[in-house]
């Protein structure tokens, strides 16, 4: 039976019919016993459905992405590091 790391790397083949059928059929098993993998796989549909009824919208330009990538980095080497809240 499949793990639910390999549910997760395999769920977009799954949806999209590129599966074999012992493939399928071990992802279908393992969706029907585990509770978080059904919850990840209708997450997963629930996002594809969203994503198709957006407006298509043009790229942000190169350079901006460049900017936004640059200001990303910079904001994870200066951010502190998190610690764990108590329970």
């Amino acid at each position: 039976m499949m793990t639910c790391r390999e549910i997760a790397e395999r769920t977009t083949d799954y949806l999209e019919g590129q599966l074999g059928f012992v493939a399928r059929l071990g992802f279908r098993l393992h969706v029907g016993l585990c509770a978080g993998c059904r919850a990840w796989l209708e997450q997963i549909r629930t996002t594809v459905a969203s994503l198709g009824e957006l407006p298509d919208e043009p790229a942000p330009a190169p350079d901006v992405m460049r900017e936004l990538q640059s200001r990303f980095q910079i904001w994870r080497e200066t951010e502190p590091p998190r610690t764990e809240s108590p329970d």
